[in-house]
């Protein structure tokens, strides 16, 4: 999806250009519920007419600009996306344009991959990180599955002269990437002169927009491949920021015998822990000690289960939160701890020896026990009263031991068809967010549907596993969940006449006794299946009661993830998605 799509010749000197602002604004509040900031605003006039006048003068006027394209199953968004017709092969060629205002940077203490800027308070990711969106891009939009090549990217600093940022130049250009300023420019329009042929790209931007989207990569699926090759999944802007802000403090603190906390949060399906198994495999491979550790027994299990498959040793990685009681200080080099916001006040439990009852709170051994401790987190996904992980805590933490902090917030939405709209929906309908519930108002690539019970939500819901496509409900805290029988599992969760069975398990028959994330309907024996177990939330209708089934129905099939959770969705990989004639879809019904 595109915000604006314009053959350069008709944005320079038109009526367009002159309201650009107002309708690109206008266009992203309607399709994403969001408000672009005031520097957003100002510099889309200041940086897309640079960019079209560019292409007129290089012959090139009929090449196609898709602004503000959002990559598919996320709310990420690449400034441009040019597209047209291959000058050398005659086949569709694409162009992924990162555009930059900045007159001045530098790199941030010698590392290439990060920058600092006149204006910002924090180092920010290299424009040259466009390869991320271009790789992504061919990892999904089925028309350049199998010719990545014919997905470029550059990043324009179209206000900078050479040696303004002569630093940036510093990072490795390659075929598929290259960086421009405005001393360069006449090397820019040469450039864009071999991409592209002087035709009209309707039809290169036609076919790019309208093709079928691939799944994307389940994290757990590939988490043993992600360990070897960490390429597998690509980060993009702040995830990438996040992983070389850690790699970064690494080197640091190996280099000057310092010390430094990195915290990372970002809502469900931000990519927090692809984050976290991309550090794991990448700092593992380059010699670092380095453990990943969790609050959660089953988050745990699952990661040992299918990241340490065959590998006694790779399991050993995995650790919980209360392993570190006695840690010496500093034995680690990084610590990353994945689900922070389960941090317990204490890690000692009724199991724990008098003697190591110290009252210690379990946030300063986690920080004590390596030179860079990562914490990634979400606030909105406390489960138990006891557990305190906040940024604020933390941060308080290591102040408290001197220890400087970095705080890299996600913004980005991989999950839920990647719509933030609807993402802020349901936090403001969980009361999560400010400004309290709000009539859903559609989106374009969402759906959201009302079933009058859950019979009728059932029955829609096998009706789309019998199309091919996958399905979920899950659950909370509502009903109990007992042992199976001989004859199969117990139909703990009854709404009306209408009940089902938890389905997660664990490894060993008295496993099933703690209801998790549900996984999907199953058509094959529905008398063992977990299918359609709504989640009961509070009312915030001024209603009785509500149930909300959470997971979207067409997103992704059972996952190795098995959580107590309420919250509606708790894994952050990304999820594979077929969707309802172009739409995710949940359903919602309240009483």
């Amino acid at each position: 999806m595109t915000a604006l799509r314009v053959p350069a010749e008709g944005l320079v000197n038109s009526k367009m250009e002159r309201r650009l602002a107002e309708i690109l604004a206008e266009q992203l509040k309607m399709t994403t519920g969001r408000y672009p900031s005031p520097s957003e605003k100002k510099s889309w006039p200041r940086s897309l007419p640079v960019l079209a006048r560019d292409l007129v003068e290089a012959g090139l006027g009929k090449v196609e600009m898709l602004v503000e394209y959002q990559l598919p199953l996320t709310s990420k968004r690449a400034d441009v996306v040019l597209a047209g017709i291959d000058a050398r092969t005659g086949g569709d060629a694409y162009v992924v344009v990162k555009l930059k205002q900045w007159s001045q940077a530098e790199l941030y203490e010698d590392d290439e991959n990060l920058v600092l800027v006149e204006g910002f308070h924090r180092p920010i990711g290299h424009p040259l990180q466009v390869q991320g969106y271009c790789d992504y891009i061919a990892d999904f939009v089925a028309p350049v599955s199998e010719h990545s090549e014919a997905v470029r990217g550059v990043a324009y600093l179209h206000n900078a002269a050479d040696l303004d940022v002569q630093d940036l130049f510093a990072l490795a250009t390659t075929e598929r990437t290259r960086l421009f300023t405005k001393t360069r420019r006449g090397a820019f329009l040469e450039y864009l002169r071999a991409q592209f042929a002087p035709d009209s790209g309707a039809g290169a931007a036609d076919r790019f927009l309208d093709g079928a989207i691939r799944p994307s990569k389940q994290l757990l699926k590939l988490a043993a491949e992600e360990i070897k090759n960490r390429e597998q999944f690509t980060l993009l802007d702040e995830q990438r920021l996040a992983y070389e802000m850690v790699q970064h403090a690494v080197r640091k603190a190996r280099r000057s015998d310092t010390k430094e906390v990195v915290i990372v949060t970002g809502g469900p399906g931000s990519g927090k822990s692809v984050i976290a198994l991309s550090l794991l495999g990448d700092l593992s491979r380059q010699g670092y000690s380095v453990l990943h550790a969790t609050g959660s027994r089953s988050f745990t299990q699952t990661m040992r289960r299918h990241v340490g498959k065959g590998s006694s040793r790779v399991k050993n990685l995995f650790k919980y939160f209360n392993s570190f009681m006695d840690a010496e200080r500093n034995s680690l080099d990084v610590l990353i701890c994945d689900e922070a916001h389960r941090i317990r006040e204490t890690s000692a439990n009724r199991f724990t020896k008098a003697t190591q009852r110290t009252g210690r709170p379990q946030v300063d051994e986690l920080i004590a026990a390596a030179r860079v401790p990562v914490f990634l987190l979400d606030e909105h996904q406390v489960v138990k009263p006891n557990e305190i992980g906040t940024v604020e805590a933390i941060k308080s933490h290591a102040a408290a031991m001197g220890i400087q902090v970095e705080h890299v917030p996600l913004d980005g939405q991989f999950r839920c068809g990647g719509s933030r709209k609807y993402e802020e929906w349901v936090l403001r309908l969980l009361d999560l967010q400010p400004g309290g519930p709000d009539e859903w108002s559609g989106d374009d690539h969402f759906d959201v549907r009302l079933a009058d019970s859950p019979w009728e939500m059932e029955n829609f819901l096998r009706d789309k596993l019998k199309d091919g496509y996958s399905a979920r409900i899950s659950a909370g805290y509502c009903w109990p969940w007992s042992d199976p029988e001989p004859d199969g599992l117990v139909n703990d969760v009854h709404i009306g006449d209408w009940a089902r069975p938890w389905n997660v398990r664990a490894s060993g028959p008295s496993a099933w006794h703690r209801p998790a994330r549900c996984g999907r309907p199953s058509t094959e024996d529905s008398s063992r299946s977990a299918a359609c177990t709504p989640h009961r939330a509070s009312n915030t209708t001024g209603r009785a009661s509500s149930w909300a089934p959470t997971s979207s129905l067409a997103t992704a099939g059972s996952s190795p993830y098995e959580r107590r959770t309420p919250t509606p969705t708790s894994n952050d990989a990304p999820s594979p998605t077929r969707s309802v004639s172009g739409t995710s879809a949940t359903s919602t019904r309240c009483y």
